[in-house]
């Protein structure tokens, strides 16, 4: 039994005959005749009674026809998605990212990528820049977006695209008088109670950004440490404490803050996208692509 011998029996059943059913496939009538004498054959009984005019299927073609069908129509959607993959234009795509990229650059990429790809389905999974790497070895996600403080380790199984530089700026209470200037330097900075973040124990970021501080001669006071970013700038909003974050934080952020360059640091972050060296899946090239370009439009 063969995917011809499948098409050929469910093309008879629709056209009403086999004559029908070969002027509709281009096919001799002798060829539609062969195909479904063997497919019988194979079976061991017949699929049309053929006592008939126009000819009826016997039980076992009323049990045959709705599979075979249903298996052309499951082959038609194999052959479909699978050129898709090929081609880039279907298929799943995991990716993970650090909470930070989700006030404009994750947003407007996702938006461009659905615009041009709406048939691959997108999975979103936060993770902290270290933990992706474990989770693209594991196959959960296919691409990290991470965020790094200066040099950062890179794994040797692992592909790393920088998608932008993103300079420190300091996040403040809107309140405050520091936020009326249009520059701060890290002394001004360092004066106010600083609100560490993410708390946790697999992540150096928070300790990188206050010896980031600390290696310009100041001695920050940490006041508050909060487990993400959006709380670290509730507790900026409440008035508690000023944070630095990445300048790329600033777009469709809290109105209750206001950042302000920091003038004489010359550290900041860069965002990198990560994923597996041996995936050369097209829709990957698609998505940093479309990273690279969104970044570049921001800066």
């Amino acid at each position: 039994m063969n995917l011809r011998q499948l098409r050929y029996f469910c093309e008879i059943v629709e056209s009403g005959g086999g004559n029908r059913a070969a002027k509709r496939l281009f096919v001799a009538p002798t060829a539609i005749s062969t195909q479904l004498g063997l497919l019988e054959q194979h079976l061991g009984g017949a699929l049309f009674d053929r006592s008939t005019r126009p000819m009826k299927l016997t039980s076992l073609g009323d049990f045959f026809y709705p599979r075979a069908k249903e298996l052309l129509l499951q082959v038609g959607r194999l052959d479909d998605e699978s050129r898709g993959i090929a081609t880039g234009s279907w298929g799943w795509l995991g990716i993970g990212f650090v909470r930070s990229t989700i006030f404009s650059l994750l947003p407007k990429t996702i938006k461009g990528f659905r615009e041009t790809h709406p048939d691959v389905h997108l999975d979103l999974v936060e993770v902290l820049s270290e933990l992706q790497n474990e989770q693209l070895r594991q196959r959960r996600i296919d691409i990290g977006i991470s965020r790094f403080i200066g040099p950062f380790k890179r794994s040797s199984d692992m592909k790393y695209d920088v998608i932008s530089a993103d300079p420190f700026v300091a996040a403040l209470s809107i309140d405050h008088p520091l936020a009326k200037k249009s520059s701060i330097s890290v002394e001004e900075f360092s004066s106010l109670p600083f609100i560490l973040y993410p708390k946790n124990s697999r992540s150096p970021f928070g300790q990188q950004m206050l010896a980031t501080l600390q290696a310009k001669g100041t001695n920050p006071v940490v006041a508050y440490e909060a487990i993400e970013i959006h709380t670290a700038l509730a507790l900026v909003g409440a008035g508690l404490g000023a944070t630095i974050v990445g300048r790329s934080t600033v777009e469709n952020n809290r109105s209750d803050v206001l950042f302000v360059p920091i003038h004489d640091i010359d550290c900041g972050t860069s965002l990198v996208a990560v994923t597996r060296k041996d995936d050369d899946a097209k829709i990957l090239g698609f998505f940093i692509d479309l990273l690279l370009k969104t970044a570049n439009q921001k800066s």
